[in-house]
């Protein structure tokens, strides 16, 4: 065994990195047995090796390239966790802020509505337009702001919970009344019949709807960083095989020389 109180000499480095060259990271047994570094190492483990080698920062092969693979996946998981946390509860955040009562929210909620309702009847698809079809057409007439694509997808799937709009497909259409009618819901109509307490509903759909894909996001990144984990150890296992199979071969070998 290696004394780890003893200060490591230039040497002692040298012989360390040539080691690692010629063997790769990770090979400490066979460093330790060849006989062109055991003299300068006679005083060290191969657990003194791979500390000091970690230490100097080295960009070894085999284990650390898998490990340092594997650090990055966890890191990439944990940055996508974050981000999509921060995508999640941006909208929450601005929808919170607008009290359920502001006229002009409401004013906007029927306005948005009136919008899909106009893009449905006037695009000619007989199955229905699909969704980027409806954000095309209410982007070209409408002035609507930066964030419109995800709330068209909200007022589309509340559309269709109400009844008013049905999918088939990924593609949409009116629901027309019994009688065959082909006109749209009249605003008149769409205002009277939806009191305040409408609004309220409408923005916890949205915020249960935001937290489900948040969720979602947040279960996929500690999945992923879970994978990384598992992988890590058992490359760090791997590796020890591989070292104790390298250094029974390399000694078997130096014995049939040794035979000649």
């Amino acid at each position: 065994m290696g004394n780890q109180k003893l200060k490591w000499t230039s040497e002692e480095e040298e012989a360390l990195k040539a080691g690692v060259a010629k063997y790769g990271a990770g090979k400490w047994k066979n460093i330790l047995v060849d006989s062109e570094f055991k003299h300068k190492l006679s005083n060290r483990s191969n657990v003194d090796l791979k500390d000091k080698w970690r230490n100097m920062g080295g960009q070894g092969s085999g284990a650390n390239s898998v490990n340092s693979r594997a650090k990055s996946i966890i890191n990439g998981a944990l940055i996508h966790k974050v981000q999509s946390s921060n995508l999640t509860s941006v909208p929450i955040g601005n929808v919170i802020d607008k009290p359920p009562q502001s006229p002009e929210g409401v004013r906007n909620s029927k306005k948005y509505n009136e919008m899909i309702l106009v893009a449905l009847s006037s695009i000619k698809d007989r199955n229905g337009p699909d969704f980027v079809s409806v954000l095309r057409f209410i982007e070209k007439k409408y002035e609507v702001p930066q964030n419109f694509r995800r709330l068209l997808s909200v007022k589309l799937r509340k559309l269709i919970s109400q009844g008013t709009v049905e999918k088939v497909q990924k593609r949409y259409k009116i629901k027309h009344a019994p009688l065959g009618t082909k006109t749209p819901p009249p605003k008149q109509k769409v205002a009277r019949s939806k009191p305040r307490l409408d609004t309220r509903s409408s923005i916890s759909t949205e915020m249960e709807d935001a937290a489900k894909i948040a969720a979602h996001e947040i279960a996929e990144a500690e999945n992923e960083a879970l994978l990384a984990a598992e992988a890590v150890k058992e490359s760090e296992r791997l590796s020890q095989l591989a070292e104790e199979a390298d250094a029974v071969v390399l000694h078997l070998k130096q014995m049939f020389e040794q035979c000649k």
